[in-house]
């Protein structure tokens, strides 16, 4: 398999039929993990492709990856979720390639938003952190409830309540575009977008 190509793009109708498999991947990666997920319907991920808030990653035409995003707290949050590489692409650092353009998604339709994930992945973690998220209390992101609401199908989701939403065991990373500080990691992200597009 030559990595260079699998192309990672913005989902569409023409991508729906994957959704099955990309929510089977999901679960799966969790059971594999021993970790809380929180489940999405298939209709809630066809309506991110429709809206073209979903990126998908294609090795010609075989499943290899996916993220979506999703605004709250009137479009204050954006939020990365989802991402998960299918096992036969990881270690190709696909994850970062779906995470940037998800970044780039994200600079493009909503810029004025925060971005942020929940993780309880190391390996996620690492990634927001060498792309400049910083990990925050949950308080720093959005107070939405139904942003939180989603998070009840997660088994975990009794820690979330018992703590009245100050923590769980997902780590919560927050990335302001905005910040002055982080104008030169802006920059950097521009040239980060560029280069892993030509991959396509």
């Amino acid at each position: 398999m030559n990595k260079d190509e699998v192309n990672v793009v913005v989902a569409t109708e023409e991508h729906i039929h994957f959704v099955p498999l990309i929510l089977q991947t999901i679960e799966n990666a969790a059971k594999v993990r021993g970790t809380g997920i929180a489940r999405r319907t298939p209709e809630y991920v066809e309506t991110k492709m429709h809206e073209r808030k979903a990126i998908i990653a294609l090795y010609h035409d075989e499943f290899a990856g996916f993220c979506y995003i999703e605004t709250w707290s009137n479009r204050n949050f954006v939020a990365n979720s989802g991402l998960i590489v299918a096992e036969k692409f990881r270690g190709i650092g696909l994850a970062t390639r779906i995470k940037l353009r998800a970044i780039e998604l994200c600079f493009e339709r909503f810029p004025n938003s925060k971005i942020f994930s929940l993780t309880t992945g190391a390996k996620v973690m690492k990634m927001n952190s060498d792309l400049g998220f910083k990990p925050v209390t949950f308080s720093d992101l959005t107070n939405d409830d139904t942003f939180w609401k989603g998070c009840k199908t997660c088994v975990n989701y009794d820690v979330l309540t018992r703590t009245d939403r100050k923590m769980c065991l997902c780590t919560g990373l927050l990335y302001d575009p905005n910040d002055p500080e982080n104008k030169a990691n802006n920059e950097r992200l521009k040239k980060l977008f560029m280069q892993s597009n030509h991959q396509n």
